[in-house]
């Protein structure tokens, strides 16, 4: 059941970047996504029975491996900078345009 809720996330964020035709709520769209896609990780990476190298108290098992953990911290700090860009160039786009519609941005820059 969890999977389908994170699954439902990610699509969601798909369709409101496709559907959406405000610049702002692509954005919003692509990080609810990057969010789903880091949550359905988690979700893989969280099984039962797993121990936890450095805090495990068993000697022989089955132990959590460390390196998804980094990729995931990895791809946070990735989509905060890709997000952080994206609304420096929407800001940018404000600026010379009244409106964030992107139908009326690509009318407004076709020569």
């Amino acid at each position: 059941m969890l999977e389908a809720c994170v699954l439902a996330t990610i699509f969601c964020g798909f369709f409101g970047i496709i559907l959406k035709k405000n610049l702002m709520m692509k954005i919003i769209s692509m990080d609810v996504m990057s969010t789903g896609v880091i949550a359905y990780y988690v979700l893989i990476a969280s099984r039962e029975g797993l121990f936890t190298p450095i805090l495990g108290s068993v000697k022989k098992g089955a132990y959590a491996d460390p390196v998804p953990q980094a990729v995931i911290l990895t791809a946070i700090v990735i989509g905060f900078s890709i997000q952080s860009l994206m609304l420096v160039g929407a800001m940018k786009l404000a600026r010379n345009n009244p409106t964030l519609e992107t139908n009326e941005i690509e009318k407004s820059n076709t020569p």
